[in-house]
């Protein structure tokens, strides 16, 4: 170990006194050359460092390290980052008396902006973004499903940078910040996951959104083949959004670029390579084959646009016992539980001040979302059948009450379950998909 190492590995027991910080602090700025502020909340150390020439290192280059101990300093911590390679920056908040923990920093630029008046069009969004929070890039809307010159009650807001999104987060985050009127909701889009690229360069699926309700698989096949007759092998529609299938990745890419932007029934459609999702973490899966595996687990890259996908985070899945695994004590459990001491302090909490990845099952996942956009509670109708050999088969009817339009507010799977959870978990899964 390096002997400054050493030194702090040596002090971090003692407490030192406020003078002692100070000099700490000042013999490293020094020694280093680098700057020292303090700003919101953080104590910044370096960015630039000294010497530096040209931009900051790009997204992917910063970690988060959390749990730091409250007499721990920059004087201590640098020595043991440095080790890694050059700090660009230094930014420094505490924890108490805690392990540390080390992950890669989500450089997130993007805010979801959601309960904003169905009315209004891009142009107003990002004008009035621009007034009320600072570094504003662009603006995302995406159309109602049912009414193309409506959006969706929600919108993203990109930002040039990560703390130009921080700061207009912790601006608007409060929940009694109004536009037009409406008190909105804000939080952080969640995060595009990335694909490898040797992945990406086999896929020759096509997502496609912004479709008219009305139109059908025949119409999309129709529309592509167009471009080059016989190269879709078959499509798939759920709701507003297809997967279209190709016998060839390099018809799949040309058809992209020829289709993107153009009209069908009516509607201008955006068209994109679907992204492979992991097998394993999608519904499909969990459910063991009872759904039909149409778009090969792919979804498109913008589908983490739509609402339902910001209220999820990431796909579902079922409970252990609904997925064929019916040890007690399966490795996905172990995976997701920590041991309780005692004397562990107990905070109450309410369920919807959560994240949606503190969910795994479709039915709190809905219930979440629906509280999310201000709706009643999913209301669930239970109805069955007898199958040939004699078996009760169930399924639930969903409904929304908080949807205004009664004709989209009611779901129910095709598929039969012989257990009322499974029914349930997939009555959730099949209102989630298509709302």
């Amino acid at each position: 170990m390096h002997e400054e190492n050493k030194a702090a590995a040596n002090g971090c027991g003692k407490i030192r006194s406020g003078t002692q910080n100070e000099a700490a602090l000042l013999a490293l700025m020094e020694k280093t050359g680098y700057s020292m502020v303090q700003e919101n909340g953080q104590r910044k150390f370096g960015g630039p460092p000294p010497g530096w020439e040209g931009p900051p290192p790009p997204r992917g280059c910063e970690v988060f390290v959390g749990k730091i101990p409250r007499d721990m300093y920059e004087d201590e911590l640098v020595p043991v980052f440095e080790r890694a390679g050059k700090i660009y920056e230094f930014r420094l908040m505490m924890e108490f008396r805690k392990f540390i923990g080390v992950c890669v920093s989500l450089d997130n630029c993007r805010l979801f902006i959601g309960a904003i008046p169905k009315e209004k069009k891009k142009e107003e969004i990002l004008n009035e973004m621009k007034k009320v929070t600072e570094g504003v890039v662009d603006v995302i809307v995406y159309p109602n499903a049912t009414d193309k010159t409506k959006n969706r009650g929600f919108a993203f807001v990109e930002y040039e940078s990560h703390r130009a999104a921080a700061m207009a987060r912790r601006r608007l985050i409060p929940g009694t910040f109004q536009l037009w009127g409406h008190t909105i909701q804000v939080d952080w889009a969640d995060p595009e996951k990335e694909v490898d690229e040797e992945i990406m360069q086999k896929v020759k699926v096509l997502y496609v959104r912004n479709l008219m309700i009305s139109t059908t698989e025949e119409k999309i096949k129709a529309e592509f083949n167009k471009f080059k007759p016989g190269i879709v092998e078959r499509v798939k529609k759920l709701r507003d959004y297809a997967f279209v299938h190709f016998f060839h990745r390099d018809d799949a890419v040309a058809a992209m670029s020829v289709m993107n932007g153009k009209c069908i029934d009516g509607a201008t459609v955006e068209v994109t390579l679907a992204k492979p999702v992991n097998k394993e973490s999608t519904w499909k899966q969990h459910f063991n084959g009872q759904i039909s595996p149409s778009s090969e687990n792919l979804l498109g890259f913008p589908n983490k646009e739509d609402g339902h996908q910001k209220a999820l985070g990431k796909p579902v899945s079922l409970p252990v016992h609904l997925n064929g695994q019916h040890s007690p004590v399966s490795t996905e459990v172990e995976r997701c539980t920590y041991p309780f001491f005692p004397g562990i302090k107990l905070t109450p909490i309410s369920m919807y001040s959560l994240k949606s990845s503190h969910f795994s099952s479709a039915a709190m996942h809905l219930d979440y979302f629906c509280n999310k956009n201000n709706w009643a509670p999913p209301e669930y109708y239970l109805h069955s059948t007898t199958s040939q050999d004699g078996k009760i088969l169930l399924v639930y009817k969903v409904l929304i009450p908080g949807i205004a339009d009664a004709s989209q507010s009611i779901f129910m799977p095709d598929k039969l379950c012989t257990t009322v959870e499974l029914a349930k978990e997939l009555a959730a899964q099949f209102t989630l998909l298509h709302l």
